[in-house]
């Protein structure tokens, strides 16, 4: 049997704009007004973190605080990593999504043989790398790093050799391997990248089920297709950054909105099925920011729903123990 744990990671270095730091908070006052009782129900556990690091003078350019972040996510990653090693299921909780590299670090560290595939479901691709990067904000780069590939044909930026040096730790951040396969990562939802990333998925063949086209063919036929195309993936990690919601239905309280997004009720469509296949080790939510919420806390709200709907599906199809109550699900 598992147990749910929580994971906060308060931190928001990898961002442009500040604020997702606070979105944890921020989905945790929406559960409380909610009337849910949610964050009573599961242990927790924080990261520390460096979120000091923002005032600091940028000396990295293409990879703005790189030697935090590398930090951050080093740490995330052993947070992740033990709890997977205590058959525990992690729901973390992250601030910006340059956060994913050390989540997805955790969990091939706890399972260094088995092959890990990633569902990623954002607006963006993420895939840029220092080389590629136009804005040197690493919560654009956690992908380069997993599938440990820098894009060089594409490259724009000189970047000096202490940036190379951090650059090349954070792929083996928890190990050595390359984190995952470009085979084994699949996007929902990317609607918003530069010319670099398209040619990454171009190069790799990453598949993107863009909304229009999960609307078209139906939302089932294409989980399941994923799942299909994930058949040889021992271990699934679901990653939900909250602007792969439509801005214009929900809020624009996250760092970078994008029109035309999901709806709630899809995605959580999305992730149930996902978890249905009982292959899921972790899921993480990302970039909910209620400094940039222009209805209230409306963003944290829609991504408390989606997370306490998806845990009752965790909580079926796990074999998950509640130990503050006792209570076997």
């Amino acid at each position: 049997m598992k147990e749910i744990k929580i994971i906060k990671n308060r931190s928001d270095i990898g961002a442009g704009t500040r604020g997702s730091d606070m979105g944890i908070d921020a989905i945790e006052i929406a559960a409380i007004n909610k009337g849910s009782n949610y964050f009573d129900r599961f242990y927790f556990e924080d990261v520390i973190t460096e979120n000091e690091s923002i005032y600091n003078k940028v000396n990295n350019s293409f990879a703005k605080r790189i030697e935090n972040v590398l930090n951050q996510c080093t740490r995330l990653s052993n947070h992740v990593k033990i709890n997977l090693q205590e058959n525990k299921f992690p729901i973390v909780l992250s601030g910006d999504h340059s956060s994913a590299l050390g989540t997805i670090s955790g969990i091939k560290a706890a399972n260094p043989d088995k092959n890990l595939g990633v569902i990623w479901i954002d607006a963006h691709g993420d895939l840029h790398s220092p080389y590629t990067s136009p804005s040197g904000n690493i919560h654009g780069m956690p992908l380069a790093a997993a599938i440990n590939d820098d894009n060089l044909d594409c490259q724009i930026n000189n970047v000096d050799p202490e940036t190379v040096k951090l650059w090349e730790m954070m792929k083996i951040i928890g190990t050595n391997d390359t984190k995952i396969s470009p085979d084994n990562l699949v996007f929902f939802g990317v609607r918003d990248t530069e010319e670099p990333e398209d040619k990454q998925i171009e190069k790799h063949g990453i598949k993107n089920y863009k909304v229009a086209e999960v609307r078209h063919r139906g939302l089932t036929t294409c989980v399941n297709e994923a799942l299909e195309n994930l058949k040889n993936c021992d271990i699934l990690y679901i990653s939900f950054d909250v602007d792969a919601l439509d801005c214009d239905m929900i809020s624009y309280g996250t760092g970078t909105p994008v029109p035309k997004g999901f709806d709630p009720q899809e995605v959580i469509t999305i992730i149930n099925q996902l978890l249905e296949s009982k292959k899921v080790a972790c899921i993480e939510f990302v970039e909910v920011n209620p400094l940039l919420d222009n209805k209230g806390n409306k963003m944290a709200e829609t991504a408390f729903d989606v997370l306490e709907d998806i845990t009752k599906t965790i909580e079926e199809n796990y074999a998950i123990i509640n130990k503050k109550t006792k209570e076997v699900v």
